[in-house]
Formats: C-alpha cells, sequence, structure tokens
C-alpha cells in the first residue's frame, strides 16, 4: 500500500546537473528518514545520501559538496540535486523511505522501483 516513484534520471555528460524526485504514496502516518541509494552493475547498493524528518541529513564521502538532499514532508517527496556528475556516479538511483503506516505501528523500509542516471566522459 506504500509506493516511491522516482524520476529525473538520464543521460548527461560530466560536469553536468540532475535532480532526481521521489514521491511515497498510500498508507503513511509518518515517514522518518528517507533516502537516495545507488547500484552500479556488479555493485552493492550504496547509501548516498539520508535525511530525518527533522532535516539533518547524511552523505556518501564520494558525494559530499555535489550533491544535496532535501525533501518536502508536506508532499511526501524527497530530492537528490546531483551536481558535478562524474562518470563513477553512473547508477540506478533508488529511492528508500521508512514508514510507519497506522499510529503506533512498527516501522517498515520501502523502495521504489530506481532511476537510471548515466554521466558520460
Amino acid at each position: 500500500q506504500v509506493q516511491l516513484v522516482e524520476s529525473g534520471g538520464g543521460l548527461v555528460q560530466a560536469g553536468g546537473s540532475l535532480r532526481l524526485s521521489c514521491v511515497a504514496s498510500g498508507t503513511i502516518f509518518r515517514i522518518n528518514a528517507m533516502g537516495w541509494y545507488r547500484q552500479a552493475p556488479g555493485k552493492q547498493r550504496e547509501l548516498v545520501a539520508g535525511i530525518t524528518s527533522g532535516g539533518s541529513t547524511n552523505y556518501a564521502d564520494s558525494v559530499k559538496g555535489r550533491f544535496t538532499i532535501s525533501r518536502d514532508n508536506a508532499k511526501n517527496t524527497v530530492y537528490l540535486q546531483m551536481n558535478s556528475l562524474k562518470p563513477e556516479d553512473t547508477a540506478v538511483y533508488y529511492c528508500n523511505a521508512v514508514v510507519i503506516k497506522r499510529f503506533g505501528s512498527t516501522s517498515n523500509d520501502y523502495w521504489g522501483q530506481g532511476t537510471q542516471v548515466t554521466v558520460s566522459s
């Protein structure tokens, strides 16, 4: 009943920018945290950036200073602004949300379907 939908991926040249969006919908009481992960072929999925419900953020060392995560709680949406993109940023980017569906219930992780980001050299 919870769905995450990413958008904004595409093909860009090195040094370019993209802005990813992820909208959560369905039965949601509260989203405690949201984040962006990425997975390149042959690699494990890794955390790119995370943001708490209060707006605290953290980033992978490889993207610090280049990527910015933000969220709009009213819209259940998280964004990832990606600047100064490098070929090594090429991956499928996945949205994640830690969701409490009902008051007093436990939280569960939900994942989007992913959006492809390709950075050419």
